[in-house]
């Protein structure tokens, strides 16, 4: 396969798989990926603990009380229903918050001797390797172990992959999402569905899990008709499909419409992050913000802005051309359009991105065709980098 069109037609690697391993079977065959995910984080946390101490601040407050974090925390303390009004108007409301990781913060210092703060960060540090683990399978299956290891590699030395770290619901979600995506290949339906209504429940991406489920789910029974097999009979050969389709979407319309109704409007979840400044344009804000950086004095930002927006969509389409199976396709092609058709924050959007592991399947492939001297050095490099990157953006700016 090597265009678009070809990239649409599920191929052998999404036919069910009866024929799973065990899991420990699985877990041995993913240790020298989660082993280099724990080494790159683990190098991004001790980098960003001596760069905060030789700046006067706690490693331990910015990954657990700033930002989205306080906010993930209040829900988790309080509920929904807080709000706060700035002086041009805006509303900023914890209901743009999706809820499971509140929950989860919630659960977890009711059980154990930890704030809700602290259980934020441990689900992240839990997930995590979740998700480095889901991408190591994904790339395994595709193009052998050693694209599986370079696929969490990469993905734990993202430039952001700080936030991974974080009480962020990045990590939690790239977990649900990923090992979704993957059951979706392998044909386990029901599993797939159950994943990607919590994928849904995380955050408002949750919607490109569904999407996957969806499309995949659509081309599976329509190649099966073309095939000379009714709807019927591919049905009841796929016994778990209709039902994984039916509850795919359950997370994420479920809270849309919990907020419609809180606020006495279908809309109220879009209303609600209107008032953070959010919401869709097609990306004309993005556009127009990249080109006041491109016709001023921060000129070469706004090049770097371009040049990265320039690299995701080519990743993108060389993913599509080398053949990738569609549900990446589809869910990679969603929280990419998502992301950069979204207005407001431009800062977020490397984060809003994160979740996008397919785009980094080109490159994983490319380092398993290296020498392992060679492909490690590179994955060395970058993993300084996102080190150093990461405990500079956080003892900055940060994530909006």
């Amino acid at each position: 396969m090597n265009d678009l069109a070809s990239a649409a037609v599920p191929g052998p690697a999404l036919r069910d798989d009866p024929g799973t391993p065990g899991v420990r079977a699985a877990l041995r065959r993913a240790a020298p990926a989660l082993a280099a995910y724990a080494a790159i984080r683990g190098l991004g946390l001790a980098v960003l603990a001596v760069w905060s101490a030789a700046d006067g601040k706690n490693w331990h407050t910015l990954l657990t009380a700033r930002w989205d974090s306080l906010w993930y925390t209040r829900v988790a303390e309080q509920g929904y229903g807080y709000a706060v009004q700035l002086p041009n108007g805006d509303v900023h409301s914890n209901l743009a918050f999706f809820p499971l990781l509140p929950w989860l913060e919630r659960g977890l210092s009711a059980l154990l001797p930890l704030s809700p703060a602290d259980a934020g960060m441990a689900v992240a540090w839990l997930t995590s390797p979740a998700a480095a683990w889901a991408l190591y399978a994904t790339g395994e299956r595709l193009h052998g172990p050693r694209a599986g290891v370079a696929l969490a590699a990469l993905w734990a030395a993202l430039p952001v992959g700080i936030v991974q770290s974080m009480a962020y619901s990045e990590a939690l979600f790239t977990a649900l999402a990923a090992w979704g995506v993957y059951c979706v290949m392998t044909g386990r339906w029901v599993a797939a569905g159950v994943l990607a209504s919590l994928a849904g429940l995380t955050r408002p991406v949750g919607a490109a899990v569904v999407a996957a489920v969806w499309l995949t789910a659509t081309v599976t029974l329509w190649r099966e008709r073309a095939g000379g097999t009714g709807v019927r009979a591919a049905l009841r050969a796929r016994p778990g499909l209709l039902p994984g389709v039916l509850v795919a979407p359950l997370g994420w319309c479920g809270y849309f419409l919990w907020v419609g109704a809180r606020q006495g409007s279908l809309t109220g979840y879009l209303d609600v992050q209107g008032g953070w400044g959010n919401g869709f344009d097609g990306g004309l804000a993005f556009g127009a913000f990249i080109w006041h950086q491109l016709s001023g004095p921060a000129f070469p930002a706004g090049l770097g802005l371009l040049a990265g927006v320039g690299l995701v969509i080519w990743l993108y389409v060389r993913g599509v051309r080398q053949g990738e199976p569609l549900p990446l396709v589809v869910y990679g092609g969603v929280v990419l359009l998502l992301a950069l058709t979204a207005k407001g924050y431009f800062g977020s959007k490397p984060r809003l991105m994160m979740p996008a592991y397919p785009l980094l399947l080109p490159p994983a492939t490319a380092l398993a065709r290296c020498r392992p001297v060679r492909s490690w050095l590179v994955i060395g490099v970058v993993a300084v980098a996102s080190a150093a990157y990461g405990a500079f953006w956080l003892n900055g700016s940060g994530p909006p």
